[in-house]
Order: C-alpha cells, then structure tokens, then sequence
C-alpha cells in the first residue's frame, strides 16, 4: 500500500509542489514566545526573501581542486 504525502499552504489553502514547497519559520528575540513554521508556496513568500539577508551555509568550505 502506497501512501502520497500532500502540502498545503498555511497562508492561502492551496496545494504545494514538492518542488515549489517551502518552509517559513518565524523566531522571536524573546524565547518565551517560541517560534513559528509554516508550510508555504515558494511564490508566496518571494517578496519577504527579496527583502532578508541570504545567510550563508554553516560548516567547512570545499577544498579547491589545484
């Protein structure tokens, strides 16, 4: 028996793409407030990503091949 795991947008309702799926997660300064993750579109969300600061990957960088 096969399962198929279906998204859905948080914001509007409307069924994701696997590959238009994102995932918008809110932290507050405040710890007590905990944090908050949605289920988004990618397309929703362009204009917040246009306005953020792409944070660099965490980790080694890769060696250059010489």
């Amino acid at each position: 028996m096969a399962k198929k795991t279906v998204f859905v947008s948080d914001l509007t309702g409307t069924e994701i793409d696997e590959k238009n799926a994102a995932t918008l997660i809110i932290k507050y300064h405040d710890a007590r407030r905990g944090q908050v993750v949605l289920d988004v579109n990618a397309n929703e969300v362009d204009d917040l990503a246009a306005k953020g600061a792409k944070q660099a990957r965490r980790g080694r960088r890769f060696k250059t091949e010489s």
